[in-house]
């Protein structure tokens, strides 16, 4: 046999054995786009929420249903994947717009039925509450979902994530210091508790659906991708609303939001322009949180959430004048130190998974024989 005609074999396996790392890039890119979107949704949110109600708006069933009546924009990215999957698929295989299966469909139904009442309590506590007493109620969120995702989806705790919870939980603890001196002049004692525990409540519901979608995505039958997540929330806002539609039905919001719109302080225009604007910023809430939850984990996504708190808080102060105590800044530095101490922890977790490229490549260059018998 001549020289050039004889192969190595561990030249040959050394070409084979390249390692891709297409799929972790676009997970992380797809992170990075679902917390800018939970970014956005998460403090423009309340703001607006709240310029609804103090400027004459006092409908709370219309309020929850705007939160999620945004979902048909959910359908543009759901067709782009579908013409994607089209280009790139198999011709023999079959190419459908929707992925979702029964099962999925089921608990999706169930997620937006607990979202629909979610949405309630928030627009009750949001039309009670100033935006900073509101919001550092909501960071309480962060505890909630770190207990039930312990419960529910087993979440493995490193000292640093526990570091984290605590100095965001803290952080939302400095603040309640002089929430009372954001109380509203006309708000009643009786008003003013009710609308802090409705929001409370709404903090621990929502802390339960997060870590609940989680286990719905590892119980599920077939592979989730990011466009059945997508197919996912589409359906729970779809339900979310339905849930609330019928609450405006028997409050009669449909005949009298008419009358509301001429009566807005800002004018009727400003009053459509708020309507359509709360609609969309929801939603960028609702599909980046369950995108944060799909590219990493519940916690993940609770700890954004609580960690824009005093973003939200100097919003406020922008936009409504409400006022910045030292207490602000206080929190606003235990938040980035806590959002901080959780992504150091997870970049040094995932250095520890992360196999030595030496360690792999001289495994690659072992012959079969070799290492079975290794």
């Amino acid at each position: 046999m001549e020289e050039g005609d004889a192969k190595n074999p561990n030249t040959e396996q050394m070409e084979v054995k390249e390692p891709k790392h297409d799929g972790t890039t676009m997970r992380k890119a797809l992170l990075v786009i679902n917390c800018i979107m939970l970014s956005i949704g998460n403090c423009g949110s309340p703001l607006i929420m709240r310029l609804y109600f103090i400027h004459g708006g006092n409908r709370i069933w219309f309020s929850s249903w705007l939160q999620t009546a945004g979902c048909p924009i959910i359908l543009l990215p759901i067709t782009c994947a579908y013409v994607h999957r089209s280009r790139t698929a198999n011709p023999t295989s079959e190419n459908k717009l929707f992925c979702m299966e029964r099962p999925l469909f089921v608990a999706a139904i169930v997620l937006g039925i607990l979202s629909g009442l979610d949405n309630y309590l928030y627009s009750y506590g949001l039309s009670r509450l100033p935006v900073s007493t509101s919001s550092l109620i909501i960071a309480s969120q962060l505890a909630f979902t770190a207990g039930f995702a312990f419960l529910l989806v087993k979440q493995k705790f490193t000292a640093y994530s526990v570091n984290a919870v605590f100095l965001l939980t803290i952080g939302a603890g400095v603040l309640a210091l002089h929430s009372s001196s954001d109380r509203p002049a006309n708000e009643s004692n009786k008003e003013y508790i009710l609308g802090f525990v409705m929001t409370l409540a709404a903090a621990a519901w929502y802390g339960f659906i997060l870590p609940l979608v989680e286990l719905t995505y590892k119980k599920a039958k077939q592979e989730i991708s990011y466009a059945l997540v997508m197919e996912i929330q589409l359906v729970m806002c779809l339900v979310a609303t339905g849930f609330c539609t019928v609450g405006m039905l028997v409050n009669n919001d449909f005949k009298v939001i008419g009358r509301e719109a001429r009566e807005f302080e800002l004018g009727e225009t400003k009053y459509h322009v708020v309507v359509i604007f709360s609609a969309i910023i929801n939603q960028c809430f609702f599909l980046g949180a369950i995108g944060v939850v799909f590219c990493a984990s519940s916690l993940l996504s609770a700890v954004v959430i609580a960690v824009l708190l005093p973003v939200t808080e100097i919003l406020a102060v922008f936009f409504f004048n409400e006022k910045f105590q030292a207490e602000k800044g206080v929190s606003l530095a235990l938040s980035l130190w806590g959002f901080i101490s959780y992504f150091y922890g997870e970049i040094k977790q995932s250095k520890k998974k992360k196999p030595d490229p030496e360690t792999e490549m001289a495994s690659s260059l072992l012959p079969n024989t070799l290492k079975s018998s290794v």
